[in-house]
């Protein structure tokens, strides 16, 4: 069952209404269920999960269920998938739909080498024809809206406009671009006109991304681009408020320190105590960016031995900060 909203949708993917402009980049160890949902909650306007190999979810489903997990009002929902064979990315694809998302996407934009250079993520758009064959068949397969998200392609491939008109050509509802190249990872200038061009070349909605770091960026992007909505990444991490459109800086300090509390509730409850505060740890450093702690508090913090330690010191800092 879908969530209702009255007000128009912002943009459609295929028949997928989407309500809001601002969206969590689905990232490897980031955009897991506790914080994906907290973005959600907070005005991001749909939700892709982290990527997982297509090989995983044909040879082990069950196991990798957990990282798929997403609740209603997440909706509308993306599962987001990676590899480089097509019968693979294909039998993964239906496994996906058994859980009802609203959309599968296909990861084309993963620059990792152990991704990149094994011909999946980014390493797809060395290969059209491979491309081509992936969403035709899959969106022929499925019923309900695939999609993609890409980058520029690489330094001596910059594929970008022909990968997007064949994600289109091949029934492919909507494509995110990341305005950088393979080599560039993360560093160095997005290039926003290629996001633009991409945008005058295809006819389906296209999710610009790259260097969306404040709230006016948002207004930014998609004014340069035409693009109807952004992807936020790497700015969102320690900073959901973005999706309220508020500006980080501007945070009381109580704001962030009950935010921290919740989602490392959130967090412990979906991992367990011991992984949770393990893998909470990078999430706890992206949140105290937001105050000018002195570096040695910041250690202290980090290396708390527990959730609950962390918690107690945090709270004893916090109130010195008023």
């Amino acid at each position: 069952m879908k969530t209702s909203n009255p007000a128009p949708p912002t943009f459609r993917i295929g028949d997928v209404p989407v309500h809001g402009d601002a969206i969590l980049s689905p990232m490897d160890g980031f955009s897991d269920w506790p914080y994906r949902s907290i973005c959600r909650e907070l005005g991001s306007a749909m939700s892709y999960t982290e990527f997982v190999k297509a090989q995983f979810i044909v040879r082990a489903f069950k196991h990798m269920k957990p990282r798929l997990k997403f609740d209603e009002f997440e909706r509308p929902v993306a599962l987001q998938i990676y590899g480089d064979d097509p019968d693979e990315l294909l039998q993964a694809a239906l496994r996906l739909q058994e859980l009802q998302p609203d959309i599968v996407d296909i990861n084309m934009g993963c620059p990792a080498r152990t991704v990149a250079n094994k011909g999946a993520g980014v390493g797809l758009m060395r290969s059209p024809l491979k491309v081509a064959r992936i969403f035709k068949r899959i969106s022929a397969s499925l019923d309900i809206p695939v999609t993609g998200k890409m980058r520029i392609g690489w330094e001596d491939c910059r594929s970008y406009k022909l990968i997007a008109r064949i994600v289109e050509e091949n029934g492919g509802a909507a494509i995110a671009v990341h305005g950088r190249t393979k080599e560039q990872g993360y560093s160095g200038e997005a290039d926003w006109d290629t996001i633009a061009e991409v945008r005058a070349a295809v006819s389906i909605p296209v999710i610009g991304n790259g260097d969306v770091k404040t709230p006016a960026d948002i207004d930014r992007m998609k004014a340069y681009t035409g693009c109807p909505a952004v992807m936020i990444g790497r700015a969102a991490v320690g900073n959901p408020w973005i999706f309220s459109r508020l500006e980080r800086e501007a945070l009381p300090p109580e704001t962030v320190r009950r935010m921290v509390h919740r989602h490392i509730e959130r967090h412990l409850a979906f991992y367990g105590e011991s992984k949770g505060w393990s893998t909470f740890r990078r999430h706890a450093m992206q949140y105290m960016k937001l105050q000018q702690l002195p570096r040695p508090t910041r250690i202290r913090l980090i290396q708390a031995p527990d959730a609950a330690s962390f918690l107690s010191l945090l709270d004893e800092v916090w109130a010195g900060l008023g």
